[in-house]
């Protein structure tokens, strides 16, 4: 592998500032334009339920074994909320143009450990639609708990609210990692120019290619000088 010289490789960078600053700058400007006018902003919206037990008329021994109980149910509930027969009728009810199995990429169902709490949430580029379809899945799932089960242990902590910044559009950050890109893609282009130069430069190129020291130069002067 050819050896390389750092210096002239520094140089080399330095020379070609003005391409490295251009290439910086235009993924800038596409970076922007990609934020501002391509990328659809998305919104968030989630609603918490939580699983209950009667206490009325029990004693502590069968409200432990419903608390334990309701923590197993956790996970099962959980994919009781994004299952077909709970989305399928979402989207009867809220006339969505969609199947439930887009619909059902777009939820997204989690437990908090140790807990009897289920959280979940809607991502929909419609706020409104975000919010209504988290509502939605939460009271249809409620339904059909206890059309499976025959329990109404499930109950509303949070309904869902109505987000108005999206979650997936973050100006300043794509910027930094536009600029990151063009910075980091034009240095390794330049890199690569300077490796595969063949063209000589100075006296000391000629004596580490051919081996002989060289024994005089002829100066370039310019007209007038």
């Amino acid at each position: 592998m050819e050896e390389i010289n750092l210096q002239e490789l520094l140089k080399f960078y330095i020379s070609k500032i003005k391409y490295i600053a251009l290439a910086v700058e235009l993924c800038l400007i596409g970076g922007f334009i990609y934020v501002q006018f391509i990328l659809t902003p998305m919104y968030h919206s989630s609603t918490t339920l939580i699983l209950v037990s009667d206490t009325s008329q029990q004693n502590s021994a069968t409200i432990q074994s419903e608390v334990t109980l309701n923590k197993n149910l956790v996970t099962t509930y959980s994919e009781i909320v994004k299952s077909r027969a709970v989305l399928n009728e979402v989207v009867d009810e809220l006339k969505l143009n969609e199947t439930s199995g887009s619909l059902q990429g777009r939820i997204s169902v989690s437990s908090v450990e140790g807990t009897e709490i289920i959280k979940i949430q809607v991502s929909d580029k419609d706020n409104e639609q975000a919010q209504k379809i988290a509502n939605t899945t939460a009271e249809v799932f409620m339904k059909q708990v206890k059309k499976i089960y025959n329990l109404t242990n499930v109950s509303t902590i949070d309904s869902a609210s109505l987000e108005k910044t999206p979650y997936n559009i973050h100006l300043v950050k794509q910027l930094l990692i536009s600029a990151f890109i063009g910075l980091v893609g034009s240095m390794g282009i330049v890199f690569l120019f300077f490796y595969f130069d063949t063209t000589i430069k100075s006296t000391k190129d000629i004596e580490d290619k051919i081996g002989l020291p060289v024994i005089g130069s002829v100066p370039i002067v310019k007209r007038g000088e």
